[in-house]
């Protein structure tokens, strides 16, 4: 593929922004409500806090999700999908569907 194309490629540019084992995973999470750190991490289970972090920096960077500061003491921080971010909801519910419908033959596929 020419170079000019891939910055034309819809998938390709839409997997640099949601692309990896965790995006598509908080995006979900946040789907229907507000979080704080702390919940994500414990809802996820297996995500580092760094990785995390970099994660939700890289997501508020690309538009998806915001990061809410409230000031008080200790502080408060809620992240939240954006617009934009919603967006790409019916794109995962979906996949969720999908997976849901195909739990077996996705199971069988990753024992191999």
């Amino acid at each position: 593929m020419v170079e000019a194309q891939k910055k034309d490629c819809p998938v390709m540019n839409t997997l640099s922004l949601i692309g990896g084992k965790w995006k598509l995973v908080i995006m979900h999470l946040l789907a229907d409500r507000s979080m704080r750190f702390g919940e994500l991490r414990r809802a996820i289970g297996e995500i580092t806090q760094q990785m995390l972090s970099k994660q939700l920096k890289e997501m508020e960077r690309d538009g998806l999700v915001r990061r809410k500061v409230f000031e008080v003491v200790p502080p408060h921080v809620e992240y939240s999908l954006t617009t934009f971010g919603k967006s790409g909801m019916p794109i995962i519910k979906s996949l969720v569907n999908w997976g849901t419908e195909k739990q077996r033959s996705i199971a069988k596929a990753l024992e191999k």
